[in-house]
Parts: structure tokens; sequence; C-alpha cells
């Protein structure tokens, strides 16, 4: 069990004045009034309650619901596990592109990967509900952490200079949450902690170039008051994780906004790496369940536990639905397969094919590399990336098998080394290209296990297929692939890209998802997407 994670169970009673905020249909709801006799006045009277209340912040990306399995979810209409937040951002940013298709026919899930959803699309509608939810929590803690709010409370000394870190990392989330929605969606509703409960307002929309800017502030300053980087209990955000974040969001500056901030890209790629993160020796010890033990390359990570972070989202997810076909679940800590995700040919095709890079660790037996039925398990390579065992081959602490110890990284420091190569080529100052290729090589020897894998030289092309190699299932891949124009367009197909098995282009809207239907409706301020 992994004791120096934050506790994510057993805090409604702490928390009830953020967690029972009431979920309806439309964004519009997400400032109601709690509907409990438990106040916010009363939860943050006393700092006792403090680290509980955090910690719903956190928990609120992990897991689906107050309960464990997600139980009691905090979005209604759909399934806890369904709608978990790490659950739905694979959906939309893996099982979109190359790197994953799902047998599964729930609903409308098959759209996702051939690229044909549509404003009524459930999964689209839970990560935006997911993430509406997420920061109107945010904004629940942080209208009760005012400076005049900590003073009428009687909160001072080292409670109050924690009260702000707590205050700042709150922030953090807030802007995580924010930058998911720019990406995804563009245009959207703009609460924060002024938006007083009760309100009877919809929100206004704020512009996606707006929101971009408002992200970078808020990332910026709150960085100044978290724990350095490096610092602070495992599991919380630290000012490397706001510097990785920065770094992120000025990488895609020209899709969001239009203008290249490939310098402030590399700017803060600078102020990671030089924080003195490390790369971890062995790439698949850093998705094993104890790949928060020894691991100097983590920045900021979705942690999880099989007893105290029950969900059927987030690593649970993607280690059970990876398994099927022949595949032994007991090697991979589970108790067994849901037979749902697997890769395509174009995937496969981006590593060697003798294995030498062991990035690719790919499961064949009895599997077809080609994929003529999306719902055939067998159709398709199965993809060994994440694993509830750990790097002794010990299987995670729920003996049933049924959780998953795992935690996802977020961001570590190869997205880094990878984040500055790429700004340094696409002409970044402050960046140097024999540098970035050192950084290349570090990534590149570690999965080889030796120097027969380092390349003379690289372009952006290669940058992009040396991401999907490194990076893959960890969320980067859409975005990636649409910052090089290359998602929705005929440049470059995949299988069942467009809903036909050689791939083709679909139309370019669909780099952004569309608006809920439901929000659409209710909030007469905002504008659908185009194409939808």
């Amino acid at each position: 069990m992994k004791s120096n994670k934050i506790k994510f169970r057993g805090i409604v009673t702490a928390c009830s004045a953020v967690a029972l905020l009431s979920l309806g249909s439309c964004v519009k709801d997400l400032e109601r009034e709690p509907i409990t006799d438990v106040t916010s006045a009363s939860v943050f009277a006393d700092f006792a309650n403090y680290p509980n209340a955090l910690a719903k912040l956190y928990g609120g990306i992990a897991v689906g619901g107050q309960s464990g399995g997600d139980g009691s979810p905090d979005v209604a209409g759909i399934d806890g596990g369904f709608s978990n937040y790490m659950r739905q951002m694979y959906t939309m940013n893996v099982l979109t592109t190359d790197e994953a298709v799902i047998a599964w026919n729930d609903g409308t899930l098959q759209t996702m990967h051939k690229m044909t959803w549509d404003s009524s699309n459930e999964f689209i509608g839970a990560i935006y509900y997911r993430i509406f939810t997420e920061i109107a929590f945010c904004n629940e803690f942080l209208r009760n952490t005012t400076d005049a709010k900590l003073a009428s409370n009687n909160i001072s000394g080292d409670n109050l200079a924690k009260a702000k870190v707590m205050r700042a990392e709150a922030r953090f989330i807030r802007a995580q949450s924010y930058e998911n929605a720019l990406d995804l969606f563009g245009n959207v509703p703009f609460l924060t902690e002024e938006n007083l409960p009760g309100s009877t307002t919809p929100p206004a929309a704020i512009k996606r170039a707006d929101l971009f800017k408002y992200v970078e502030s808020e990332l910026i300053a709150c960085s100044a008051e978290m724990s350095a980087p490096k610092t602070g209990d495992y599991g919380r955000a630290n000012a490397g994780a706001a510097y990785a974040l920065l770094a992120r969001l000025y990488l895609n500056a020209k899709v969001y906004t239009g203008t290249d901030r490939n310098t402030d890209c590399i700017t803060y790629c600078n102020k990671v790496i030089s924080a003195g993160y490390s790369l971890k020796p062995v790439y698949g010890q850093l998705f094993l369940a104890d790949n928060d033990k020894s691991n100097n390359e983590q920045i900021f990570s979705v942690n999880y536990d099989g007893i105290r972070t029950q969900t059927y989202g987030g690593s649970t997810y993607m280690v059970h639905a990876s398994i099927g076909g022949s595949m032994p679940a007991s090697q991979f800590g589970v108790n067994g397969g849901w037979g749902g995700l697997r890769t395509t040919r174009s995937f496969v095709d981006l590593f060697p094919a003798n294995g030498s890079d062991k990035r690719g660790n790919f499961y064949t037996d009895g599997q077809s590399k080609e994929i003529k039925d999306l719902s055939t398990f067998t159709d398709g390579y199965a993809f060994i990336k994440y694993k509830n065992v750990t790097s002794a081959n010990v299987p995670g602490s729920d003996n049933a098998g049924n959780f998953v110890d795992t935690d996802i990284p977020l961001y570590r420091l190869a997205d880094i080394y990878l984040m500055y190569a790429e700004a340094t080529l696409r002409g970044g100052a402050g960046g140097n290209v024999g540098t970035a290729l050192g950084y290349v090589n570090a990534l590149r020897q570690r999965a080889y296990g030796n120097a027969s894998g380092n390349v003379a030289s690289i372009d952006l092309n290669f940058i992009l297929d040396e991401r999907a190699r490194e990076l893959s299932w960890e969320f980067t891949r859409r975005t990636d692939l649409i910052r090089f124009g290359k998602f929705t367009t005929a440049a470059y197909l995949w299988p069942w890209k467009g809903g036909v098995q050689e791939g083709k282009a679909v139309e370019s809207y669909r780099d952004l998802f569309p608006i809920p239907a439901k929000d659409i409706i209710a909030n007469s301020n905002l504008v659908q997407n185009p194409g939808y």
C-alpha cells in the first residue's frame, strides 16, 4: 500500500460543501448552492479540514465519485467509471488517434476512433462535465481561502503558510482543467471563484485565445506560491508541474492563439531541466505499480492505490481493458482482461520490427496486425504499457486483482526533453540543436539499452514520431497530430480513421470537439463550434 499518497477516500464529510455540489445537465448548474447541512463556512472554519478539501480536488481527477469503485458519482447521467476524468482523457486524446482502437460498442464509443462523433456523444459530454465539475470544486476551495476568509477563520502561523500553498495548488488544478477545456473545446463557459453560488445567470463564454491568456497568467502566478520543484508531498503538484504545463501550453500556442511561443516553451523547459529531474533508467518501470518509488523523472502524476483509490477508470481501465485474447492477466497483476484496447498497424510501424526499441512492447500471439473488425479484440496487436505489478514482479495491493496501484504520469522529464527539441527546431530562442539531439538520444539509449538507436540528426517529423514512441498512451497524441497538421488531414492516415479500414481524411473542424448539445440549449451565451 502506498502510504505516502494523498488519501482520496473518506473525505465526504469534510468536503461536503465542495463535493456535494449538485450537477445537472448543464454547466450553469455547476455553481449551485450545496444541498447539505454542512456548509463551506463550517468546513473551512477548521484548518484540520483543509487537507481533505484539497484532496477532493486531486481526487476529482483520479476517481469518478464519492465512494470506492466510482460510487455516488460526481457527474450524473453516465456511469461513474465510464465518466472518470482520466478515462475520458484517454478516449479524447488516445482513442481518436493511431495509438488505440477499442472492441466495445457501448453507446457512441466507436465514433471516437472513426472520428464521426457529434454533439450528442455521451463520452464527449462526460469529459466536458468532468472538466467543469473539477473547476467548480476548485472555485469553491478558492472562494473560501481568500486572505480575508483565512483571517476571519483565524488561520495563522504555519497553518496560514500551508493554506496559501494549498490555495496555489487549487489554482494550478483549475488552470490544468481549463487548459484541457481550451485544447478539447476551444471557446467554453468561464467561471471563477468570483461567480457566487446560487446565481441563475448562465456563465459567460470565453474565447480560446483569451482563455489561453488566463491559463498562462494563473500558472505563472501560482508557480510562485507553490512548493519548489521536486519538493512537497508525493502526488501534490509543485512549481515543477506548473512549469511543465506552461511549456506544453506554449508549444501549442500557434494552434490556440495563432502566435508561436516557442521561445517561452524553451524557457520553461529549461526551468524544469535545471530543477534536477533525471530519467528513470528502465523505461518500463515508469508504468508499474511501484512507479511512485525512486522515480526522479516524474514531475506530476495522477495517483492510484488498489485499496484507497478504487476506480474503474484511470490506470485500472488502461490495464484491464488492454488485456484480452490469450494474454495472461496474472502477469499484469489483475484478475482478468476486459478485451478492449489494442493499437493500429500505423503505430506498430513507428518501431523497428526486430523489437530493439523496448517502448514498442506488443503482444502478438493470436493477434493479427491488421484490423478488419474493430469489435474483435484479436484484430490488432495488443500494446503493453501499464501493469499492476511492481519492479520486483509483485502484484499490486488489491489482493482481489480488481483495482490497480499504477500512477499515471501527466508530466515527466522525457516530455520536457522532447518539447525542448521541438521548440528549438521550430526556431525558438534559447535552445541549442546539439543539446536537443543529446536529449533525444538519451531517451533512445534508454529505450534500446545501448547506443545502437542513437541518431545523428533530428527534424520535426522525427520528433513527432519520437513523441509517439516515448509518450504513447499518455494523452498527448491528438494534440501532437493537430500541431503537425496530421490529425484530420490526408497527410497521415491510419486504420479506421474516418470510419474506413484504410483510413481517410475527415473534416478539419474535428480538430475541436463539439460543445454538448444540452449545454448549447441551456446557455444562450455559448456558440457551437463550427461544423457541429
